[in-house]
């Protein structure tokens, strides 16, 4: 098959509108979020809560009526999502027997092995004891001895096995309590239907499947890492060329090159009709927003959105963007919890929001516009308004302080817009 050549426009409204983004939501309420999850391939989480998880933020930006509670909901209550990995992120619950070939692969016992070197195999059958003995359990509910080798998974010896078996796969998460986890055994938890393990060969042609609809557009250079972490292997790379050339001939992918650009990228073959009606301008099929679209109202990505995060930004968008929460204050750019903020299908600024819980006030810590960014058009101004708006409703905020926001005119307008619709 020949390449496709699309523009760099093209690129970004695509991987834009494959995760939900553009030309706006068209998720609703809880039901909106299972759909979400399944359309985006996965959701990363992350414990850290500032103003909201990123997960959550994620979610908002494209689930009309989010709520936080609808992601545990559909996960923990429903089963039709479950949580895995160090590289932790939410899956469909169909993806399970293809994870579980990965889970087999890994070493069973290994991670426990290196922290207690004596005895791992008796802390592991006491957690399998309490367990079931006692139901679903977490890292608070044993009084496990404290580890000699510390660990950031746990400080007890049962802490890391529990991780352990979980990574394996012999455990699952039954609940979590905030974001504090609480196991069981795997058998109590997945759907029947849904708990085997894939062959080796099926797992590989859904990794690769998976990353490419993931990412939207998948450079190709990047499938061989994407495999050896996946199914825990060592592809040469003579290898991986039969490989991508096999996906290319069956039609599973089709390859991609972007105007301007050297790299090459895989497309699924599914999505190559989205791709040549975004080229000749048009919105794809099913792609249409419930209410406003993205130059109606802006939306704030989260800090791990995937079209944004890993260097995403820069490639995508032409837009500098590193979530600094663990950069030092005094080397930090811009700020502690910054979001990049989406306006039509481009990145235009980047704000850093805070939740003062005491008096419930959305506070705009600093505001950072790109030197294109229209910030003296009107449009904008009302587009941004109704975002922080919108964002201000899902943190249950009761004030918005925009004092911040610069240009001057700008902060103007968005706090008179929001004044007038009552959100201010």
């Amino acid at each position: 098959m020949d390449t496709i050549n699309i523009s760099q426009q093209t690129a970004r409204r695509f991987v834009l509108g494959k995760q939900g983004l553009w030309p706006g939501r068209r998720w609703r309420g809880r039901n909106g979020t299972a759909q979400a999850i399944d359309a985006c391939e996965a959701v990363q989480l992350d414990p850290l809560i500032v103003i909201a998880r990123s997960q959550d933020i994620t979610l908002h930006s494209r689930v009309l009526e989010y709520k936080p509670e609808y992601l545990y909901d559909v996960a923990y209550k429903q089963r039709k999502f479950f949580d895995y990995g160090g590289w932790l992120a939410m899956y469909p619950m169909r993806d399970l027997p293809y994870w579980r070939y990965r889970m087999e692969q890994r070493a069973h016992g290994s991670y426990v092995k290196h922290h207690v070197p004596n005895g791992h195999k008796q802390v592991m059958e006491f957690v399998r004891s309490e367990l079931r003995t006692r139901g679903p359990l977490g890292n608070r509910d044993f009084d496990g001895k404290r580890l000699a080798n510390q660990s950031y998974r746990g400080r007890k010896e049962t802490s890391v096995a529990l991780f352990d078996m979980w990574l394996s796969g012999e455990l699952m998460m039954h609940h979590r309590v905030g974001f504090d986890r609480v196991y069981d055994f795997r058998e109590n938890i997945a759907p029947k239907e849904f708990d085997y393990v894939a062959t080796e060969k099926d797992a590989e042609t859904f990794f690769a499947r998976k990353a490419v609809a993931f990412y939207g557009l998948k450079r190709e250079s990047t499938m061989r890492g994407e495999l050896n972490y996946h199914l825990y292997r060592d592809y040469s790379k003579t290898e991986m060329t039969k490989l991508v050339e096999g996906w290319k001939e069956s039609g599973m992918c089709e390859q991609v090159q972007v105007e301007g650009g050297r790299d090459t990228y895989l497309v699924l073959g599914e999505d190559v009709q989205a791709l040549e009606s975004l080229e000749k301008g048009r919105v794809p099929k099913g792609w249409n927003p419930k209410e406003t679209n993205t130059l109606e109202e802006v939306t704030f990505l989260a800090p791990l959105d995937i079209v944004s995060a890993r260097g995403r930004a820069k490639k995508l968008f032409d837009f500098d963007y590193t979530w600094e929460v663990y950069v030092p204050a005094q080397k930090r750019r811009w700020g502690y919890y910054v979001l990049p903020i989406l306006y039509g299908d481009d990145l235009v600024a980047r704000l850093d929001p805070k939740l003062d819980r005491k008096t419930m006030t959305l506070e705009i810590k600093g505001f950072w516009h790109e030197d294109d960014a229209p910030v003296k058009d009107a449009d904008f101004a009302d587009a941004l308004a109704k975002g922080l708006a919108r964002f201000a409703k899902f943190v249950e905020a009761k004030k918005v302080d925009v004092s911040a926001i610069q240009p001057a005119k700008l902060r103007s307008y968005v706090k008179r817009v929001m004044r007038e619709s009552g959100d201010q």
